[in-house]
């Protein structure tokens, strides 16, 4: 077991990961933070991180491994579990000897042996192949692997942080994934929320990733409100790494001043072609031309019909003024009044 460290208090421990890269400026995710940090501390522990993707889990599994007063220093590996392919992954895994397969003409450690005394970090463990779910609780049981076309067994010694990006235990029922392996992997779990239920870290965020890549463009100070509110109200299913992205652009396309702002979004998306994400109104407009065909609605009213129900999805997101759903639909608040007023009479007509 490593060495305690202090107690650090709320604002000294959001600070701590903040250097570490995982970032957050709020008091919500403290508690996910004091488990991560008291598993830094506990070198053996193995951790189960679940959550969506881009929600930084190899960023914490990262941190978590620097934290830790007996590992910190030796290797961080990550391997991606999906990305292992079912010849391969045994010899990526745990090593093989010279001549053990055709295409052997060295011997090669795995990535348990490039780990040793350090951390392996099992990214997408939930797509890890059953055959070799049985192997990997073999190796973490006994602390041993053994190389393709070797007789003899090499001790490791490895800590395993594993991520799921989807909760494992419906997978375990469905047996599609070890139960005994589940119970090695779920020794502290941590949930790593998504964005939108973290939107009250926004500006510490934007700020942060801003602030991450002032090397290559202008350097940041602070965050317009205005563009954290408009941010808010956008669904980021990429999460923390889709937010990435969209600073970058901002920054890519901004020319002066130390402020990023809502202007700065909408240059970023002014180059952007409008077939780049060409799936969701797709499927709507096939989803309205389904109603049109099959109810015998007039084109015209159809196309009318849609522009309110538009109109009243937008108006009804919380949180939001007419004035930032007006900047959201590329319009003016009096357009958008004039349409709303004009919907609204034809309904009521």
């Amino acid at each position: 077991m490593g060495a305690e460290f202090p107690s650090l208090c709320d604002a000294e421990l959001r600070e701590r990961f903040d250097e570490l890269g995982f970032i957050t400026g709020s008091h919500e995710l403290v508690p996910l933070l004091r488990h991560a940090y008291k598993a830094a501390c506990v070198s053996d522990i193995t951790v189960l991180l679940e959550g969506e993707t881009g929600t930084g889990k190899q960023v914490l599994a990262s941190a978590i491994h620097r934290l830790d007063r007996k590992r910190g220093a030796f290797p961080f590996v990550t391997t991606h579990c999906g990305s292992l392919s079912l010849s391969l992954a045994e010899s990526e895994l745990f090593g093989h000897q010279k001549g053990a397969f055709t295409g052997a003409v060295a011997q090669r450690k795995g990535l348990f042996q490039f780990a040793h005394r350090g951390t392996l970090f099992l990214d997408d463990v939930n797509d890890l192949p059953s055959d070799l779910q049985a192997k990997l609780l073999d190796v973490l049981q006994r602390g041993t692997v053994r190389a393709i076309g070797s007789d003899q067994e090499t001790r490791v010694d490895v800590r395993i942080v594993a991520a799921s990006n989807q909760p494992l235990q419906p997978l375990v029922c469905q047996n599609r994934f070890r139960t005994d392996l589940y119970h090695r992997l779920n020794v502290v779990r941590l949930r790593l929320p998504p964005l939108r239920e973290r939107m009250q870290d926004l500006p510490a965020l934007v700020l942060a990733l801003a602030r991450r890549h002032h090397d290559i463009y202008h350097p940041i100070e602070s965050v317009d409100c205005e563009l954290i509110s408009f941010l808010q109200s956008q669904a980021f299913p990429g999460n923390v790494r889709e937010l990435e992205n969209e600073v970058q652009r901002m920054l890519f396309s901004k020319t002066d001043g130390p402020s990023l702002s809502l202007a700065d979004w909408h240059r970023g998306w002014e180059g952007r072609r409008t077939d780049e994400q060409p799936d969701l109104l797709r499927d709507a407009a096939e989803k309205v031309w389904g109603a049109i065909s099959s109810q015998g609605i007039p084109y015209a009213q159809a196309m009318r019909l849609l522009e309110r129900q538009v109109l009243e999805a937008a108006l009804h997101v919380g949180g939001r003024t007419r004035r930032e759903i007006a900047q959201c639909l590329r319009t003016s608040e009096r357009t958008l009044y004039h349409k709303i007023r004009t919907l609204r009479a034809q309904r009521d007509a």
